[in-house]
């Protein structure tokens, strides 16, 4: 039985079908490196060199952005149902599966409108051009998020209009952000009502990817109010601390992700029910919140290490 729905216009098939067809086998593999930009093992790195080395309290608002988006992307995906281009025409091709396995099941992977890479992509870079305010980093975010957005038409995983509105996505939240992070003063105030308004997903949802996001999410924001109230580190000064402190990160986060699934068997971390769902959530939420907020605490020792 097929599953989502199917709805583009037919200019969106006939583009992706052009650059298939013209721009061959440097195309493919250009785009294949280009998309990774949007996946969180190059997303985690930028955003914890921020954090952690650069400048604390950016990196909390590319946190915050990023933590939303992630939410919200799924939330949307869940709405509209809408299956992937190559699921519905036989000439497009799928060069890069977002998962392994049946390509054309939709439950595995997950659903095209909008896009996530693209959606990521701008939350990220976009929220860098925002805060950092500099002509060249604006104009080297423009160019990541135009390309990723490129990359995932050509690779045939997305049709044009999940490209556009997941740029418009991430703008929206990064304006959006920015609003309400100005009207709404105490930070616990902020991200319990994020958290509350995420959760209405679970009504809805079916797709794995929203409750790991949720658990993102949560333990993102307890991550930095955690670090607010019991830490208060400074941003580092030199390029050994810097270099001790986003390696240190980025090992633990590493460890996590394969450290907290241990307890667990296998068929229980990857269940759709009830209980599988509940573990994504707080597995993430505890990987998030351990690098986010306790981890901090090491940087007096890691400074005096170097």
């Amino acid at each position: 039985m097929e599953i989502g729905n199917t709805f583009y216009f037919g200019w969106e098939a006939a583009l992706i079908l052009f650059l298939q067809a013209h721009l061959g086998t440097t195309g493919i593999a250009l785009a294949d490196f280009i998309t990774h930009f949007g996946e969180e093992f190059v997303l985690i790195p930028i955003m914890g060199y921020v954090y952690w080395c650069r400048n604390k309290e950016m990196g909390k608002l590319l946190g915050a952005n990023m933590a939303v988006g992630l939410v919200l992307n799924p939330m949307t995906k869940n709405i509209f149902m809408r299956r992937r281009p190559y699921m519905d025409d036989a000439a497009i091709a799928c060069l890069e599966p977002v998962n392994p396995g049946d390509i054309y099941d939709a439950t595995l992977q997950g659903f095209s409108f909008p896009s996530g890479h693209c959606t990521n992509s701008a939350t990220l870079y976009g929220s860098i051009a925002f805060y950092a305010k500099k002509r060249p980093v604006t104009v080297l975010a423009l160019l990541l998020i135009l390309l990723v957005g490129l990359s995932r038409v050509f690779l045939g995983v997305h049709y044009p209009t999940d490209v556009i509105f997941g740029w418009a996505l991430g703008a929206g939240i990064i304006f959006g952000m920015n609003f309400l992070q100005k009207r709404i003063q105490k930070k616990w105030k902020l991200y319990l009502g994020l958290i509350l308004a995420g959760l209405t997903g679970c009504f809805y949802c079916d797709s794995t990817d929203y409750f790991s996001t949720m658990g993102i999410m949560i333990g993102m924001f307890a991550g930095i109010l955690f670090e607010e109230r019991f830490v208060g580190f400074e941003d580092a000064k030199t390029t050994p601390e810097r270099t001790l402190r986003l390696a240190g990160g980025i090992a633990l986060f590493c460890l996590l992700h394969v450290t907290l699934k241990l307890p667990f068997p296998a068929e229980i971390l990857a269940g759709t029910d009830a209980v599988g769902m509940f573990l994504r959530v707080l597995r993430h939420a505890a990987e998030v919140f351990l690098i986010v907020g306790p981890y901090t605490m090491l940087f007096g020792r890691l400074k005096r290490a170097h």
